[in-house]
């Protein structure tokens, strides 16, 4: 049976084992992985009926309406790749390269189907992303630090007693390292805002305050350093900056941090006392680094492995493969101009962006500030281009819409940024649309272009990209999966030590030590946007069904409004507003309130981020801060 790999943008990359059954698409975890262990998620049980959904697209489309209409004529591969080169050509010769943008991201993990399009792109020297949608506060923080993002091998957790899941529902979205975690009889703690359903099952949960992080952090370190208990000869000789730190969190108060995060000051210590006597590892979640406090709670939360004597003691990005030859940046023979991507709306504004190419993204569901997005695009006359599966509400405002193939459709590998695994993924069926490899070469023959680069099959860049990071394509092919070499990790700061005081932040213009700050915003609540179990992002709203659109808030919060469970709420800000039913919960503070993320506005009318800012984080990369979003709530 030919062996496939989950292709979602998901810690697990679960390795399977797939079949056409009488027709039928069967998937089943690959029992040898040792990670992904034979078991699939809610979302990968599911995936045939995704597959074999009939909204799939079969043919290309070119809109004959007004954006967002759902007006289209269905028409030939040969006429929709002839009009997009043909107005990709005109765009180029009218306004430059860099008019033109390619926006993707992580739809499909593929190395082939995310990198290679990105050649063609290359080659004709248009702009391309900076991304700062998901973990960029995070990547800077850590490199301020340690010099790198590239954390612990979870097969490490082997010999650990503790982790602490912070800031991420690893039940819901890294379902195989809770599973691991468990396997391996660690000890469990979470820190978050919300009581979710990791927090439920942990050992230990410390429920802070949104921003407040940061400052706990800090708390914890303090103790340790106080009460000596940290590792005095590790510190001695790879931290650089330990006695500025220690003079730095020396003029805190608990008192202050308890008032602050909402903790007790016994919580506090016992966090610290624990967490120093069982050197605690530490996963540090994505979603909470999403806001304007981000960056500076993930550079606090990682001085505590290193006080407790670990070199890399986080979990956060594996890194494993070189994909650079795939991208092939090399083709370009000018510098990139890159555009932040979230300030995608901001740019076709000012008309910096005539022709937008997008893939594996659907950026009119997963960006925020939705309806300035779809406003920007209704005023402009930038051409857009859409390669998807289904017709998402990013197609709906596209010209043109090229019908694309799922993975189970294709050759390809991937890697994982939790574990130290590349899998293989082979073709099993073909039903509808072509791949971005595909679509690629086509528009490059289309183009005129003859780089032999741009034509490529997928084998020969697998073969390649393995044979780059020490790996051979046949044993991958005998097995499904290989592990990748590990490189020597190296603390890649200025000192070649860990900085807990940080140059690399200075040179930033922020303070060498983390910073804590109050935030606030126009409205009184703030607005949480996590994923729901059943989606990532906004795949699978369309075939799963099982969404959860409820408003969830705190029952002081509801009852102080005249707000009673079941209610119909109006939940509302300065950049939009949404009706949807109210579901009270005490596993939501007071002050904070929940709506999951990225479902289609299409299918459901709306979706959070109509109302989530698009404000960046400068100095963290234009990091996105979806989290730092205000609203407040009415019944209607």
């Amino acid at each position: 049976m030919p062996f496939s790999v989950c292709m979602r943008d998901c810690y697990d990359t679960c390795s399977m084992v797939s079949e056409l059954k009488d027709g039928r698409l069967k998937v089943r975890g690959n029992p040898e992985h040792p990670i992904t262990a034979g078991f699939l998620c809610p979302k990968g049980a599911l995936l045939p009926k995704w597959f074999h959904s009939e909204s799939r697209l079969k043919k290309p489309l070119i809109r004959t309406g007004e954006r967002g209409s759902g007006e289209f004529r269905e028409t030939s591969w040969e006429e929709a790749i002839t009009l997009v080169a043909k107005k990709l050509k005109e765009t180029i010769e009218k306004h430059g390269s860099e008019s033109v943008l390619v926006y993707q991201y992580a739809g499909d993990r593929g190395v082939v189907n995310y990198a290679f399009p990105l050649r063609l792109f290359h080659y004709l020297n248009t702009a391309m992303l900076d991304y700062g949608i998901c973990d960029r506060a995070g990547q800077e923080a850590l490199n301020d630090v340690y010099g790198t993002a590239v954390g612990l091998d979870p097969e490490e957790l082997k010999n650990k007693k503790l982790i602490v899941y912070w800031g991420i529902n690893t039940f819901w979205t890294n379902l195989h390292g809770f599973a691991l975690a468990r396997r391996h009889n660690l000890e469990i703690w979470t820190v978050d805002v919300v009581r979710t359903e990791t927090a439920k099952r942990s050992d230990r949960f410390y429920q802070v305050r949104p921003d407040t992080d940061v400052l706990f952090a800090l708390g914890v370190a303090k103790v340790i350093i106080e009460e000596g208990l940290y590792d005095k000869a590790f510190v001695r000789e790879n931290v650089y900056g330990f006695e500025e730190f220690k003079n730095y969190v020396k003029t805190l108060s608990l008192d202050y941090v308890g008032r602050e995060t909402g903790l007790r000051i016994e919580e506090i210590e016992e966090f610290a006392r624990g967490y120093a006597e069982k050197k605690g590892v530490i996963h540090i979640g994505y979603g909470f680094q999403r806001s304007l406090a981000g960056g500076e709670a993930v550079r606090a939360i990682a001085i505590l492995p290193a006080l407790v004597g670990h070199r890399f003691g986080f979990i956060y990005d594996m890194k494993t493969i070189d994909k650079s030859y795939a991208e092939g940046a090399f083709l370009r023979t000018k510098p990139a101009k890159r555009i932040p991507q979230m300030k995608l709306a901001e740019y076709i504004e000012r008309g910096k962006i005539r022709f937008l190419y997008i893939y594996n993204s659907n950026p009119l569901a997963s960006l925020p500030n939705q309806n300035r997005l779809r406003k920007a695009l209704k005023e402009s006359d930038v051409f857009v281009v859409t390669h998807d599966i289904f017709l998402t509400d990013t197609a709906l405002y596209s010209d043109v819409v090229l019908p694309a193939n799922t993975f189970f459709e294709r050759l390809d590998i991937a890697d994982s940024y939790y574990h130290r695994y590349v899998a293989l993924n082979e073709p099993i069926v073909r039903l509808y649309g072509k791949s971005n490899s595909e679509v690629t070469r086509l528009l490059a023959k289309a183009l005129g272009i003859d780089n032999p680069h741009l034509y490529e099959s997928d084998e020969e860049v697998i073969r390649k990209i393995l044979e780059l990071n020490g790996m051979s394509f046949e044993e991958l092919r005998a097995k499904g999966f290989v592990k990748v070499p590990e490189k020597p990790k190296t603390w890649e700061t200025p000192s070649g030590r860990i900085e807990f005081f940080s140059r690399r932040a200075v040179e930033r213009g922020l303070s060498p030590f983390p910073k804590y700050r109050k935030f606030g915003g126009k409205y009184p609540l703030r607005l949480l946007t996590p994923t729901h179990r059943m989606t990532i992002t906004s795949h699978y709203h369309n075939t799963h069904g099982m969404i959860d659109p409820h408003l969830y808030m705190n029952p002081t919060d509801a009852w102080d409004r005249g707000i009673s469970d079941g209610d119909t709420v109006e939940v509302f800000n300065e950049y939009g507003r949404i009706k949807t039913k109210a579901k009270l919960s005490e596993d939501v503070p007071r002050g904070v309130v929940l709506l999951y993320k990225a479902f289609w506005p299409s299918l459901l009318g709306w979706n959070a981020n109509v109302l989530t800012t698009d404000e960046t984080v400068e100095k963290y990369g234009n990091a996105s801060a979806y989290h730092s979003t205000w609203v407040d709530v009415r019944r209607v």
